[in-house]
């Protein structure tokens, strides 16, 4: 697509008294309404991959065993934010944010109608495009919604709140439609659903192209001529021959699933702390700047633990839904899988809740780190919660009520707001100018170690007591909220500008 007028437009935000959207920037529209149909197609797919895992041959699944699907699901998770880091490099080097996140969005499609074929092969094959896509995508949109807003902007934190709410309308009509379609017709068909969802988020955003602050093709810091003709047959190159490599491995049996899983859990841990000595170490990062990194390690961190919690909801907590969770309410019969909507539906409500709050409270807000430390607290509270209706049993054939899956999500729900917003927020703020969508992409690394971490976890799901899982879990993460809590006023002094 050319739109030659693009490279003229100035890459500052637009004026400051637009307030078209919600009292937002008009783009902030484009960007929450892609965001939605991305989540609608990948957390709809989330919702029920684990369970696709798990269900037999007989009834259309892939006949895992349970921590085995749940691994597996956590090992997709940690692949798609892996990616991410190339994603951000791209589009700081080679594309552009409105690009890569173009292709980005594309790439996802297209691996969502392969996985709507009915077929092993198709569904790995489906699993890497949208890896891929989500790669390019998730870091770059973040970072063109932070581009909405100057620095000093007090709109900022509640613009990114709106933000969070659109990805939430998503991760709440997601898992209804493919739930249902999954659970009536066939997992395949929930995948389908997914595809078409993803489509419409495409049309959406091109359609909304010229509302986007600084929307440039070209890269913002584009490699030169020749090195990026390099740059791109390295990474054509690279892609292929890693393909080839792990395509032999897994036929001479070396490279089997639980391999898989390992490798990308240990790629997990080594990657953040590679890129944070690579962001420390480089010349175009200024002392000052290097400076606002040090605090981001903290809530980096504090990401780690709070996402691998939350992540669970997709994978432990869908297993614990599907076999000892009440499938009714108030006589309603629905797909286990609906029980990841009560997320979605959560932070659709408390969101607007949140960005009225500290839109009303302006300066007097709390401190960024706080609202951080709060949100990692409540998602240990969640699985905390969870040790009450799983303890006193003598068997695995208890049913909960609903409501303790539901008041698990609500607290859950209210910590992703509190943490995610502020965080991708702060990101904004802190990121080195040369590394601005790299920065956001090694937020989103922080997914990718958690669910690294929770690949390996999870395999003692079922292993020891479900009391012992959760209570271990969540105790770890409410520790480690009252942590952050304890360093606030280191990071209030090392954090400027975020207040």
């Amino acid at each position: 697509m050319s739109h030659p007028a693009a490279d003229t437009e100035p890459a500052q935000p637009p004026p400051a008294d637009d307030h078209a959207f919600f009292g937002q920037p008009r783009g902030l529209m484009t960007l929450s309404g892609l965001e939605v149909w991305e989540r609608f197609s990948f957390l709809g797919m989330q919702a029920i991959l684990v369970l696709y895992f798990a269900d037999t041959v007989a009834n259309g699944g892939m006949g895992m065993e349970a921590g085995t699907a749940a691994s597996v699901s956590a090992a997709y998770g940690t692949l798609v934010y892996l990616v991410s880091v190339a994603g951000g490099w791209l589009a700081d080097r080679i594309l552009g944010s409105y690009r890569a996140v173009l292709y980005g969005g594309i790439l996802i499609a297209c691996g969502h109608y392969a996985m709507a074929v009915p077929t092993d092969a198709m569904t790995w094959v489906g699993l890497g495009l949208i890896s891929a896509g989500t790669g390019l995508l998730k870091p770059n949109v973040a970072t063109m919604v932070g581009k909405l807003y100057r620095t000093d902007d007090e709109r900022r934190d509640a613009g990114f709140a709106l933000y969070y709410m659109g990805i939430n309308i998503g991760a709440f009509l997601g898992p209804l439609i493919t739930g249902w379609l999954g659970d009536h017709a066939s997992w395949h068909w929930g995948f389908s659903a997914a595809a078409f969802g993803m489509t419409l988020g495409l049309i959406q955003y091109v359609a909304g192209r010229r509302h986007l602050a600084g929307r440039k093709h070209a890269a913002e810091y584009a490699l030169a001529p020749g090195p990026m003709r390099r740059a791109v047959l390295l990474i054509v190159v690279g892609a292929v021959v890693v393909a080839a490599v792990a395509t032999a491995l897994a036929l001479a049996g070396w490279l089997t699933m639980d391999r898989f899983v390992d490798v990308l859990t240990l790629i997990s841990v080594i990657a953040p702390v590679v890129y944070f000595v690579v962001m420390f170490r480089s010349p175009r990062v200024t002392h000052e700047e290097r400076g606002r990194l040090r605090p981001y390690v903290v809530l980096f961190l504090a990401s780690v633990v709070f996402n691998f919690i939350l992540f669970q909801a997709y994978s432990t907590m869908m297993l614990l839904a599907s076999t000892n969770a009440r499938t009714e309410i108030f006589g309603f019969h629905f797909p286990a899988s609906w029980y990841a909507s009560a997320l979605g539906a959560f932070e659709v409500l408390l969101a607007p809740v949140v960005a009225a709050v500290w839109a009303r409270m302006g300066p007097r807000q709390p401190h960024a780190s706080n609202k951080i430390a709060i949100g990692v607290i409540l998602g240990g509270l969640s699985f905390l919660l969870m040790v009450l209706p799983t303890s006193g049993h003598s068997g695995d054939a208890y049913k909960m009520a609903a409501w303790w899956i539901v008041g698990s999500y609500l607290l859950l729900g209210l910590g992703d707001i509190l943490l995610e917003t502020s965080g991708m927020s702060a990101t904004t703020k802190l990121a080195p100018k040369a590394f601005a969508s790299q920065t956001m992409a090694l937020w989103f690394l922080s997914l990718a170690l958690a669910n690294g971490i929770q690949a390996q976890i999870v395999k003692l799901y079922g292993e020891v007591s479900n009391p012992a899982y959760f209570g271990v879990n969540g105790a770890v993460a409410v520790a480690a909220g009252v942590a952050v809590i304890a360093a606030a006023p280191w990071l209030k002094r090392t954090m400027h500008p975020v207040h």
